[in-house]
């Protein structure tokens, strides 16, 4: 059994999380643990586990947490918040927590390249004259790319 720093422990941590878009009712969860047993990704990969993340939340965990690789494996199925007793909306949580991820510098190599893509063409991946071909065959109107639009979006 790992021991948990004393030191490490930030009690604000859950007050910030509740401060966030999404994060507002994880003061409320007891940790029940539905939300782990109804959970996908945890069967697939039981790094990730609700529970745990809560429970991460509610010590004060901060820095452990939002470092964490797991942070970004839920696949935003919402069957954690179905099951809820205490209608802690989960996923929400799981978006404030990836927000202040990102606010601190630990968001995933991918999200720098996914950036990029925003910023250089206005879409994830770029559609050239076959797809706008594709898409006239089908009676669909051509995608212009709006790189400006996201560069405002994206500035920091």
């Amino acid at each position: 059994m790992e021991r948990i720093d004393l030191k490490k422990l930030d009690p604000e941590f859950k007050h910030r999380v509740a401060g966030e878009l999404g994060g507002e009712h994880i003061k409320k969860c007891f940790a029940c643990g539905i939300c782990s047993a109804r959970c996908p990704i945890e069967k697939i990969e039981p790094e990730y586990n609700p529970r745990k993340i809560i429970r991460m939340i509610l010590l004060g965990l901060e820095d452990e947490l939002l470092k964490e690789e797991f942070l970004w494996h839920c696949s935003t199925c919402y069957t954690c918040q179905e099951s809820c007793p205490q209608r802690v909306n989960f996923t929400e949580v799981i978006f404030a927590l990836r927000n202040l991820a990102v606010r601190k510098g630990l968001a995933p190599a991918g999200m720098a390249a996914a950036q990029n893509l925003l910023s250089q063409q206005g879409r994830m991946y770029e559609v050239g004259d076959f797809e706008n071909e594709k898409r006239q065959e089908m009676g669909l109107p051509k995608i212009k790319g709006n790189p400006e639009d996201y560069q405002k979006l994206l500035k920091k």
